[in-house]
């Protein structure tokens, strides 16, 4: 179908979803539909995932902005306006033309989100995407949070580096019902989300923490990612304080008959104090999480 690359075929085929990848396959599009628009304009955060040029480390980072900061600006192009901060570690990946990037626009007022891949373009004002997948997702294991409120201005806290996760950092992890997940692959980068009831994600260790991944919609953009490319960046979000953080280093899928387990070993971790002004309310976990096995 050419939506697919071989690591994606690889999982579907072991997983043994190919004729539902394909039906499903059919939605992912190239262009930007007038629904599509709509909701973006709409939005006051967008996830983006990419790789460093300059280190090569797979990272994911979240950029806001009033509503309108992302929009449509052609049947093929996503235009965000939005300066990425120096300490950002995406911040050079954005500044650089023909960069692969993974976008996810996600609302959890309406439990909807996009996915927009392709081809970064520099601009006076942020940058611009040339769209190569367009697609939308469904609510599953999408936490709702009915509003939120807008700070003034961002905190001055310090980021903090580290290659092993303080135990605040652990806590902070495993009470998450949300992290965003950017990978790549060999013609491009995609950034996509994860959901459950807090403890869905397990810290093994200091360098390590993994998650089951749940029954979705049988593309396996992501896990083929992984299978091609073992790089990976994870983006938490404290949703009450804007608290973010931002990990990278490789992950891989173990399959244990029809579950399968994601492992992810820590090359750098980076937290950043109060780095978004969004104030979320409090969730309405989705009725599709699954229990945390013990």
């Amino acid at each position: 179908m050419g939506v697919y690359h071989a690591g994606s075929r690889a999982v579907q085929d072991r997983v043994g979803v190919r004729g539902a990848a394909d039906h499903v396959g059919r939605a992912i599009g190239e262009g930007i539909k007038p629904v599509a628009a709509a909701f973006l304009e709409l939005q006051p955060f967008l996830v983006v995932g990419a790789g460093d040029p300059a280190t090569g480390r797979v990272w994911a980072s979240v950029l806001t902005g009033p509503p309108g900061f992302v929009r449509a600006t052609g049947p093929h192009r996503m235009s965000v306006t939005s300066r990425t901060p120096r300490t950002d570690p995406l911040a050079t990946a954005l500044a650089t033309p023909d960069v692969p990037v993974g976008t996810i626009a996600l609302d959890p007022r309406t439990r909807r989100r996009m996915r927009l891949n392709g081809r970064l373009r520099p601009t006076e004002r942020g940058f611009a995407v040339e769209a190569e997948q367009v697609f939308a997702n469904c609510p599953k294991y999408l936490q709702r949070r009915e509003s939120y409120d807008v700070l003034d201005t961002r905190s001055s806290g310090t980021p903090r580096r580290g290659t092993e996760l303080t135990p605040d950092q652990a806590e902070f992890i495993t009470s998450a019902d949300t992290f965003f997940l950017a990978t790549v692959h060999p013609a491009g980068a995609d950034a996509s989300h994860r959901g459950g009831n807090p403890g869905f994600v397990t810290v093994t260790s200091p360098r390590e923490l993994s998650w089951r991944d749940y029954p979705g919609n049988s593309m396996f953009l992501t896990l083929g990612n992984l299978a091609a490319d073992p790089r990976a960046g994870l983006l938490f979000l404290d949703w009450t304080t804007g608290t973010v953080l931002q990990l990278t280093g490789e992950a891989r899928t173990e399959f244990d008959g029809a579950e399968r387990r994601v492992r992810f070993r820590l090359t750098e971790a980076l937290e950043t104090p109060s780095a978004v002004p969004l104030r979320w309310s409090a969730p309405e976990y989705s009725p599709a999480n699954p229990e945390p096995a013990d």
